[in-house]
């Protein structure tokens, strides 16, 4: 019976013209997660060292869900240079918390959802402002440049900048 449906699944999957490597890459890339999938991006490895510096990717690995507000590399190479470097000290790793923790949103918030808001309370406990023109949306100030990149326990909008809580 079990190898009935696996056959059955793998007739659909020709018919739709979808090969059973292509559809096991799909499975594969939906079970990673927050992390996994913005490492494998490879546009975010600022980022993972910040998490790291952090102590926040077990967290960023656990159940979820989150709504990340992920910047790119070149959003954190817009910051003052030493920037970076200061807040990945040991000593600055309360305010790099406070920083990363303004990035995430508790719950599962999808770019349909996003663009309703006019604000959206942080992990980190502040709000950040959202606001929608022309067609464009901006967290506090930054760009969302790429939307709904569906993980296991949560969804990453990619920003252009860094956003700073008040």
């Amino acid at each position: 019976m079990k190898m009935h449906g696996k056959v059955s699944a793998l007739a659909l999957l020709a018919v739709l013209g979808v090969s059973s490597v292509q559809a096991a890459d799909c499975c594969r890339a939906a079970k990673k997660d927050i992390v996994d999938t913005a490492l494998a991006a490879g546009s975010f490895k600022t980022l993972a060292a910040a998490l790291g510096a952090g102590g926040l990717v077990e967290t960023l690995k656990g159940k979820g869900p989150f709504t990340v507000f992920a910047p790119t590399d070149e959003a954190f190479a817009k910051l003052p240079k030493g920037t970076v470097e200061g807040l990945l000290k040991p000593e600055n790793k309360d305010k790099l918390v406070k920083i990363l923790t303004y990035h995430v949103v508790p719950g599962s918030v999808t770019a349909a959802d996003v663009v309703k808001l006019a604000s959206a309370e942080t992990v980190e406990g502040s709000t950040v402002k959202i606001t929608v023109a022309g067609g464009k949306v901006k967290v506090d100030g930054a760009n969302v440049v790429k939307t709904d990149i569906h993980t296991s326990n949560g969804i990453i909008h990619v920003i252009d900048a860094v956003i700073l809580p008040k």
